[in-house]
C-alpha cells in the first residue's frame, strides 16, 4: 500500500493514489475512462460518455440545495509521460511509483501525473463525500488536454448544464484564475538530406541533461535552459571552427514542455579531434555557466561514437543548425494589463529524424489572439528562411477574464472566511479548456483553482502535501455556498 493513502484529506488521497495506478497517457486514456465509469456505476451515479471519450458523472443536489444552480467540476484524465533517459519504466501499462519527500510527494524518475489527477481525485471525493452539502454536481473529465485538448473540442452535446465551471488543473495554491493564454502549434520540416559520412573522421556522442525543463506556459519565464538551443550552438560553433559534420540531431520529445535533454553526434577531421575535445569541453562549461544560478544540475557530456552510416549534406546543416540558433524560444513579451503576467512566448520543444525528414516542432502562446498570431509569424519566417516546410495546428482560443463573476466573488469570500487573507486573483500563461468551454456554453462562469505543484511536465513533477487540504477545503466551502 503507498504510503500517501495516509495523508489527509484522507478521500481524496486514496482517489489519488488510485488513479496513479491507471496508465493514461494522451490519446491513451481508454483505461481511465473505464475506471471512470466503474466508479460511477459502483457509487449508483449518472454518467455519460460522448464520442470522443469525455466522460461526465452527475450527482443530485443535497437536501434543501435544490433550487440552486448546477456547478460543473472539470479535471482532465491524460498526463503527460515523460522519464528520466535511466528509467526504465512502460507508460501504457506500469504504475506510477510515489514516494514521499520532505512535505511533497514525488514519482520515481517520471512524471507524478498530479497534473490533473490531483484535479480527477478532487472531484470524485465530491461526488461521494456524504458530509459535504450542495448543489447538483456534474463532473466533467475530459481527454487528450496535454497534446491538443482535443476533449474539449470535441465535447459532445448535452454533456454539461451548469450556470458555474470550476476548472481543477492549476498549479499555485492561494491564487485564483480567471484567465488563461491561447496557443498554436507549429511545425516545421527539413528534407533529410544525408551524404556518405567520411571515415578520416574522429566521432563524438554530445549528451545535454539535467536541466529543469518543465510547462512550457507556466515555466517559462523562470529562466529554464532549452536543451535544443544548448545542443544547437554546440554543433554550430564545431562546425564554424571544425568543420565538424552533424550525423544526428534528437531533443525534446513534448510540444508542452520546456526540452530538457538533447544529444548529436558529429564528427570531426581526425587531426582537428584533440583540439576539438578541448574546445568542447570549455564551451560546455560556459553554457553551463551561463545558466548557473537556475540550472544547477546542468550536464554537458562528451563521448567517443561509432563512425555513422551518414552524415548531413553541408547545406542541411547549416539550415538546420541557423534554423535552431534563430527560432526564438521563451518569453517574447509580458503583459502590460497584468503585472508580472507573461503575454507571449513560444517554445522550441523538439527536434527529430524522421523518414525523409527533421521535424521541428514549436508551441506559442498568448493571451492577445493578434498577439499570438505575430508569434506564429515569427517562428514561421525563421524556418521557411531556412528551407522548411512550415505547417501550424488549429490553436485554441484563451480565455478572458471576467472580474465581476459572481463564482469569482464566492471563491474569494470562501478562502478569506477559511484562510484569513485574500487569494491572488490572476490569468495564467498557460492553456486550460476553459476557453473553449466558453465558446459552447457562453453562459458559463468559470474559476480555476488548485494546490501548489511543481516541475509540472517533467519529471521533477511535485505535488506540495500541505496544500492539498486547502484546496480540498476551498472547494467544498465554494460548492456549498455558491447561490
Amino acid at each position: 500500500m503507498s504510503e500517501i493513502r495516509n495523508l489527509e484529506p484522507k478521500l481524496v488521497w486514496e482517489l489519488f493514489d488510485d488513479i496513479t495506478r491507471v496508465p493514461r497517457p494522451s490519446k491513451k486514456e481508454e483505461k481511465i475512462g473505464t475506471f471512470l465509469v466503474d466508479f460511477a456505476k459502483a457509487h449508483n451515479l449518472e454518467y455519460q460518455c460522448d464520442a470522443i471519450g469525455n466522460v461526465v458523472i452527475r450527482k443530485a443536489a443535497s437536501e434543501g440545495y435544490e433550487n440552486r444552480p448546477t456547478v460543473v467540476l472539470q479535471a482532465h484524465t491524460d498526463m503527460v509521460c515523460e522519464k528520466n533517459s535511466d528509467k526504465v519504466f512502460d507508460f501504457e501499462n506500469d504504475a506510477i511509483q510515489t514516494y514521499i519527500d520532505n512535505g511533497w510527494v514525488k514519482a520515481d524518475g517520471t512524471t507524478l501525473g498530479a497534473d490533473d489527477g490531483i484535479g480527477i481525485a478532487a472531484a470524485l471525493a465530491l461526488l461521494v463525500d456524504e458530509s459535504v452539502a450542495h448543489p447538483a454536481l456534474e463532473a466533467l473529465f475530459t481527454v487528450d488536454e496535454e497534446t491538443g485538448l482535443t476533449g474539449a473540442f470535441n465535447l459532445g452535446e448535452g454533456m454539461v448544464q451548469g450556470k458555474y465551471l470550476i476548472n481543477l488543473d492549476s498549479e499555485d495554491e492561494g491564487e485564483v484564475f480567471i484567465g488563461c493564454a491561447g496557443g498554436v502549434d507549429t511545425l516545421a520540416y527539413l528534407p533529410l538530406v544525408q551524404e556518405v559520412a567520411p571515415s578520416n573522421y574522429a566521432y563524438y556522442k554530445v549528451a545535454v541533461s539535467g536541466l529543469l525543463g518543465g510547462h512550457s506556459g507556466d515555466d517559462i519565464d523562470k529562466g529554464h535552459a532549452n536543451s535544443n538551443k544548448f545542443a544547437a550552438r554546440i554543433a554550430e560553433r564545431a562546425a564554424r571552427l571544425f568543420g565538424a559534420k552533424l550525423s544526428h540531431f534528437d531533443g525534446g520529445n513534448l510540444r508542452n514542455a520546456i526540452p530538457r535533454e538533447a544529444y548529436i553526434v558529429l564528427g570531426v577531421p581526425s587531426d582537428k579531434a584533440a583540439a576539438f575535445e578541448a574546445d568542447a569541453k570549455a564551451f560546455g562549461e560556459a553554457l553551463c555557466a551561463e545558466f548557473a544560478i537556475v540550472e544547477k544540475g546542468a550536464k554537458i557530456e562528451l563521448s567517443k561514437a561509432e563512425v555513422p552510416a551518414t552524415v548531413l549534406a553541408e547545406a542541411t546543416q547549416r539550415n538546420l543548425l541557423l534554423a535552431l540558433i534563430g527560432v526564438p524560444s521563451g518569453v517574447l513579451a509580458m503583459s502590460a494589463a497584468m503585472l508580472g503576467l507573461v503575454e507571449t512566448s513560444t517554445n522550441l520543444a523538439s527536434v527529430k529524424f524522421a523518414e525523409g525528414k527533421i521535424v521541428i516542432t514549436t508551441s506559442q502562446r498568448s493571451s492577445s489572439e493578434s498577439a499570438k498570431e505575430y508569434a506564429k509569424l515569427h517562428v514561421e519566417s525563421v524556418f521557411v528562411a531556412a528551407g522548411c516546410e512550415v505547417v501550424h495546428s488549429d490553436g485554441y482560443p484563451g480565455w478572458s477574464p471576467n472580474p465581476q463573476s459572481a463564482l469569482l466573488e464566492c471563491t474569494k469570500e470562501a478562502y478569506k472566511k477559511l484562510f484569513g487573507s485574500e487569494p491572488k486573483v490572476r490569468a495564467i500563461h498557460a492553456g486550460l479548456e476553459c476557453g473553449l468551454f466558453l465558446e459552447k456554453y457562453p453562459h458559463l462562469e468559470m474559476v480555476s483553482f488548485g494546490p501548489t505543484l511543481r516541475g509540472v511536465h517533467s519529471p521533477d513533477e511535485r505535488l506540495e502535501i500541505a496544500t492539498v487540504d486547502k484546496f480540498w477545503k476551498l472547494l467544498v466551502e465554494v460548492v456549498a455556498s455558491i447561490q
